[in-house]
Formats: structure tokens, sequence, C-alpha cells
């Protein structure tokens, strides 16, 4: 008996294994039916047939899709200060609770804090959550707070670099937002900063002024690689209003090899521009939601219902999973996630399409419809299920109740004990 206990148990090579899914792996050109095997956090494994019997824990994903954990490029998460009215403080979400549910793995705050409120931002939120929170610093050294956005003599790209250099890999770019005046200074030390850290740029152009067309910043500040976000927002003249196609600047942007982020908010989503431009061929590099209070209970809802839109307006599932795995962990130069090759973080995320009659709401409070809604079921981060929402990885209900420790074994989804890591 104790023979055959042992060989039971070695026959066990993997923490998790999912079987039967529909797994969309973009960077590794993979669309079809695979079984994925976890083990110590990493995938171990792909390929056409696991065994159960080689997994502590096997889960049928039949019907489903399997895909890279997602990734949201722009987020504002800075919470916990109890500042007003700002986002290095009451705007901002705690991560965890609305990362997983949409099979969210990694976010990046886009500006929420700057080199002289780092720190803090990542011992009040970075170090605590469970989300692999990665941050961009704004160009500002007080960050993104009421009162001090437009401060031009806290605007130092050698100081921002500074720390952006301390902090290699957890700082992944710099934020320029919400500028109103007409000087170029927010975008020039911007560029500076990111061109001495060697790391991207994002922009959200702030208000529309005529002494720094968009054209410019497009054309000539910006860099091969920085990303311009609310790219459908029509606000800064991202569209021609002759032909309701992307306007020049947005053209000779892509063509210089600048990103286009979707940065949907609570007013940078349009289907007026959005539509056409699509429609055209101008699709989003990347998917990001720009969630805070507001927009959250607006026409963004989450990751996933930014996504259902760009499906409703024709984009394929396995396009728009690019968007939102392997294409922003390039945009920041992650490599390593955003996808499932043999020995990549196992973050994980398995969806389920449904189809029926679903209305998708823009910046303007207006209603376009669409058919096909993509919902959660599970997900995984560091080979940990961090989320599931019809218990696939639970165990059945005997119809007895469970001891505290049968029940701690449960929500532990059989897995071997955590490893000791210094990482999310």
């Amino acid at each position: 008996m104790l023979a055959s206990c042992v060989t039971a148990a070695n026959a066990q090579h993997y923490d998790l294994v999912l079987q039967h899914g529909h797994v969309i792996d973009p960077k590794n050109g993979i669309d079809g039916v695979m079984d994925i095997a976890v083990l110590d956090g990493k995938v171990a494994k792909v390929a056409k047939s696991i065994a159960a019997s080689e997994a502590v824990k096997a889960v049928d994903a039949t019907g489903l899709y399997v895909t890279p954990g997602l990734i949201d490029i722009h987020v504002h998460a800075y919470a916990g200060t109890g500042e007003r009215d700002s986002y290095a403080g009451d705007n901002s979400l705690y991560p965890d609770g609305f990362t997983f549910r949409v099979g969210v793995t990694t976010v990046v705050d886009a500006g929420s804090s700057g080199w002289r409120s780092f720190e803090d931002f990542k011992q009040r939120v970075i170090d605590r959550s469970n989300t692999r929170v990665l941050a961009m610093l704004n160009i500002v050294g007080a960050g993104m707070r009421p009162g001090f956005e437009q401060n031009l003599d806290d605007m130092d790209g050698e100081a921002t670099a500074k720390v952006a250099m301390k902090y290699p890999g957890l700082i992944v770019g710099i934020k320029s937002a919400h500028f109103e005046g007409p000087e170029w200074k927010p975008y020039e030390q911007a560029v500076r900063a990111g061109t001495i850290a060697k790391i991207p740029v994002m922009i959200d152009y702030g208000a529309n002024r005529t002494e720094r067309p968009l054209y410019d910043l497009l054309s000539k500040v910006l860099r091969p690689g920085d990303i311009y976000t609310h790219m459908y927002s029509g606000l800064r003249n991202e569209q021609d209003p002759k032909t309701g196609k992307a306007s020049a600047a947005l053209e000779i942007g892509r063509k210089r090899g600048i990103y286009f982020d979707v940065g949907h908010g609570g007013g940078s989503f349009n289907w007026t521009v959005a539509q056409p431009l699509v429609k055209q061929g101008f699709i989003p590099d990347s998917i990001s939601t720009d969630i805070h209070i507001t927009s959250m209970n607006a026409g963004m809802k989450d990751e996933l219902n930014v996504a259902d839109k760009m499906i409703a307006l024709g984009l394929p599932l396995q396009e728009v999973v690019k968007e939102m795995t392997s294409n922003p962990a390039k945009e920041i130069q992650h490599p390593e996630l955003g996808n499932l090759t043999e020995g990549s973080p196992a973050d994980i995320a398995v969806l389920r399409v449904d189809n029926g009659k679903f209305g998708f709401v823009d910046m303007n409070n207006t209603v376009f419809p669409g058919t096909k809604k993509l919902i959660c079921e599970l997900t995984i981060h560091n080979g940990k299920v961090v989320y599931d929402l019809n218990g696939l990885t639970a165990d059945p209900w005997n119809g007895k109740t469970v001891s505290p420790a049968e029940a701690k074994r449960f929500t532990t989804m059989h897995v071997r004990p955590e490893k000791p890591s210094v990482a999310h």
C-alpha cells in the first residue's frame, strides 16, 4: 500500500492542469484546443494532451477560452491617502478588488504618483497588493493631484529618471497628463526622463491647444515606443473632421512606431470616433481601462467591457486578446508577461463568451449594440487560483459540514505549498 501511494504521488508532476480549453496565446501563435500544466508558479507545459493524473488538480475548461493573464496598462491605484478629488487619493482604487474578477493579473498605475510620492505609493499599495502592480511616474513630482498638475516648476526629467532607475522593472514608464497650458515643457521633460531611464512615455494630452498641435507631438516630440492614450476620445484632433478617419497626426505617429492605447476612462471613448477609425483599420495596440472611481460606474465598467466594445466594432477575439496580453507586455518592456511560454509566470485567464443582445456605452452615454460578452470564469496568478466564478477548481459538496482544516485545504485548491518569493 505504501509503495502504491508513493508511486501515485510521484506521478503528479504538476500542481494544476487546465484541460480541453481553447488556448489563445498570440505571442506563441497558439489558437486551438490545448492543455496547460502549472508547477511552482510557472507554466510548465503546453501540449495537446496532459493527463489529469499528472497533476494535483485538474480543471476541465471545455468550451472556454484560455489566455495569458490580462494586462491593463492604464489604471489609477494610488488609494489610501485620504486626499479628496485626487488620483493620489480618493479617485483611485485598490487593485485587487477590480483585477482578478475580469482576468487581469498585471496593472500599470499611469502617473498617479510622481518622483516625490512614489515611495509612499509603493508602501501603501504596490507592496500590499496581490495583483502585480507596476507604475509610470508622473512628470509632475507631486503626482496626479489637484492644484499640482499644472506646476511647470515641478516637472523635472532628471529627478524623475533618477527614481525610475532606482526601481527598474517596477517603474515602467513616464506619464504626462491633464496639462492645460500651451507650453511643451511637460512633454519635453517626460521624454527626457524616459530617455535617461530607457523607458517609454505615455501621454494623456490634456487640453487641446493650438500652440502645441497633436501632429507635432506625434511627429517630433515623442519617440518610437512611446504611448499615446485616449486614442478614440476625439478631443484633441485624433479624427479628421472631413473624412471621419484617423487624422494625419495619428497616421504619422503610427508610421513612426508610437503605440496607441484605448484608455477608455470616463470621458475618452467616443463611438463617433472609434467606429470609423476601426472600420478604417486604425485599431489599438493596447486595450486599457483608465479605471478610477468615476469611470468604473459610467460607460466603462472594466477591462472586459472595453474588450467587448472592440469586439462589437468588429475585431476578432484573437486580436482583442493580443491587445490585452502580448502587446501591452511589449509596450512596458516586460516580455516575460502576457504569454504562456513554458517557464513564464503562470498568469492565466479562463474566459467564457456569452452570446445575446448587449449594449455598450461610451463617454457620451450613447449605446452601441453587441452580440458577445466576455465573462471571466477563472483567474490564476503566479500559479495560484485567485478568482473562480463558478467553482471550476473547487471540490464537490458532499452534503456534510467541513471542518476548518478541510475548508482551508479547499481554499488552497490542493496545490503544493507556496515557495517564498520576493516579487508579485
